[in-house]
């Protein structure tokens, strides 16, 4: 049986965007938009990871399970291991890391990439869209991925890079990396004890850290790229996209 949980890591000290979790979109706060959509996607336990009580005690009044975390985790993977380790490690099998600034997000990307990673083919997964205009290769702002081969809606294709700018860009296999991760429990076990790597240092991309470990990343398509919210103008057109949710 391959049990699943969604873990969403969400804290309050946003640099670009701060207090972005509990930013209202329609009178309801973000994170509680993506717990909804987490729900929604109907593959498992969802589970919010915070080091804030203002996140902790805004969760359980909503009815949704929230975890107390330390505070000094460099990155939401190392925050959602902690919550792995102590409430799920004895019978979860794929954990997804689901980011809390995806309001967006189409639930069935969820249940899409689980499926694909019952198969037991890949260390890690995610997903990549389309890349519209040459504004979009040039935004540092967005990560891009790089495949092996094509992507297209029903296949998955080996991550062979990633980063925010480049000079060597394969117009044909980079897409728009969208930032949800799910793990198997052997892959997160081994990626949070791997040391920081050169590359994910120096482009600030910690999913670099496995590539270079030899990690396999599969990638699979989704055909709507959820707006991820970084700066208060991506909170300003979130709104306008959700003004009727």
């Amino acid at each position: 049986m391959n049990k699943t949980a969604i873990i969403i890591p969400s804290r309050l000290s946003s640099e670009r965007l701060p207090n972005k979790p509990l930013k209202l979109i329609n009178g309801k706060e973000m994170i509680l938009h993506v717990l909804d959509l987490a729900i929604k996607a109907k593959i498992g336990e969802v589970l919010i990871a915070t080091p804030d009580q203002e996140i902790f005690e805004k969760i359980t009044s909503y009815g949704g399970k929230a975890v107390m975390t330390r505070t000094d985790h460099q990155t939401g993977t190392d925050r959602i291991f902690e919550v792995f380790d102590r409430e799920l490690k004895k019978d979860t099998d794929i954990i997804v890391n689901l980011q809390g600034d995806m309001p967006n997000l189409n639930p069935s990307a969820i249940k899409n990439l689980v499926n694909y990673m019952k198969k037991k083919i890949c260390d890690i997964g995610t997903l990549a869209s389309d890349i519209k205009n040459n504004e979009e290769f040039n935004n540092q702002n967005i990560c891009k991925v790089v495949t092996d081969q094509k992507i297209n809606k029903g296949n998955f294709s080996n991550a062979k890079d990633f980063y925010r700018l480049s000079n060597e860009v394969i117009p044909d296999l980079t897409y728009h990396h969208v930032g949800i991760y799910a793990f198997t429990k052997k892959a997160l076990t081994q990626y949070v004890n791997l040391k920081r790597s050169k590359l994910e240092k120096k482009r600030q991309l910690e999913q670099l850290r496995a590539l270079e470990n030899k990690m396999k990343i599969a990638v699979g398509y989704i055909d709507s790229c959820p707006l991820s919210v970084d700066t208060e103008d991506d909170f300003n057109e979130i709104e306008k996209i959700m003004v009727n949710k």
